[in-house]
């Protein structure tokens, strides 16, 4: 499956809703309009309620029966009420508009009303590469800066949760290192190592794993066999774990700005998907993390 496949799939399911804080921002709008038109889901748009409905005017948009507007008089109002939404059931999954993402977070995290679930919350990326039949995932790229074993645990089983809301019955995992051997002073091999064993004796379910590899004998099958690694994951990862912040914003950006690959992104980890999109982000990508997060909303 690719990402204009899962467009299509999610279009086919029951309509849900997307409670979107701070939505008074013309791409924000062009978001909305682009996921209305390929019929995605409803929205529930929090913020300026002049503003917002100015621009859904400037879009055709005023009169569609899949908006709904409620007026929010600060971005701290707006994201509070768009988590209360989801965390009510009126409405699926959450959105960041044009909001700081310490706000939005702050309420999600709140413990009275908050969408706290998991341990950890993780950003989970799916990247449309050409020449690759399959989607790529990576985590975490945005939300996790050093993660210790136990977080890479609970980043792992986020991963594989998105990865099987969309189809993929039994997700290949690759926790990456510089290297395809466990050295004492390279921490990313150890948690690698302890990773696969865990999986192995059966603690994380539903994927498999194998690392440490590197980058390229996680993705290519002819890197893996010239460096005679016999592997059932090997070459064919459906998730990529990183080590750190850094090297998955490298490894995001390098996909998107050198290889022109499309991306949807996701927050998991919390009772409802979370879209945690940047402004440098195109509507087109928006559409695609809407997409994703409706397509594992529950």
């Amino acid at each position: 499956m690719n990402l204009d496949q899962l467009v299509k799939k999610v279009a086919e399911q029951p309509t849900k809703t997307v409670a979107l804080a701070s939505a008074a921002d013309q791409e924000v709008i062009e978001a909305v309009h682009k996921a209305i038109d390929k019929q995605l889901a409803s929205f529930i748009l929090y913020g300026d309620q002049n503003e917002i409905e100015q621009m859904l005017d400037d879009h055709g948009l005023f009169q569609s029966t899949f908006i709904k507007v409620v007026q929010a008089r600060s971005d701290q109002e707006a994201s509070r009420a768009a988590v209360m939404a989801v965390r009510n059931g009126e409405a699926d999954v959450l959105m960041k508009g044009m909001v700081s993402t310490s706000v939005i977070l702050k309420e999600v995290l709140n413990k009275e009303y908050g969408l706290r679930k998991g341990k950890v919350l993780s950003h989970i990326a799916a990247f449309d590469v050409q020449g690759y039949e399959r989607l790529i995932f990576v985590t975490d790229s945005g939300m996790n800066i050093a993660p210790d074993l136990t977080q890479k645990v609970e980043i792992v089983k986020n991963a594989v949760y998105i990865a099987k809301s969309i189809g993929v019955t039994l997700p290949k995992v690759v926790p990456l290192a510089a290297v395809e051997v466990v050295n004492p002073a390279m921490q990313a091999t150890l948690d690698a190592s302890a990773l696969t064993q865990m999986n192995n004796r059966g603690q994380i379910a539903d994927c498999i794993i194998d690392g440490p590899l590197a980058l390229d004998n996680a993705i290519s099958v002819e890197a893996a066999e010239h460096k005679g690694i016999k592997s059932e994951v090997a070459g064919k990862a459906d998730i990529l774990l990183v080590p750190s912040i850094e090297v998955g914003n490298a490894l995001y950006k390098s996909l998107v700005y050198f290889a022109n690959a499309k991306v949807g992104g996701v927050i998991a980890g919390a009772k409802a998907p979370i879209v945690l999109t940047s402004r440098a982000d195109s509507a087109q990508s928006k559409v695609y993390s809407i997409a994703l997060a409706v397509s594992s909303a529950k």
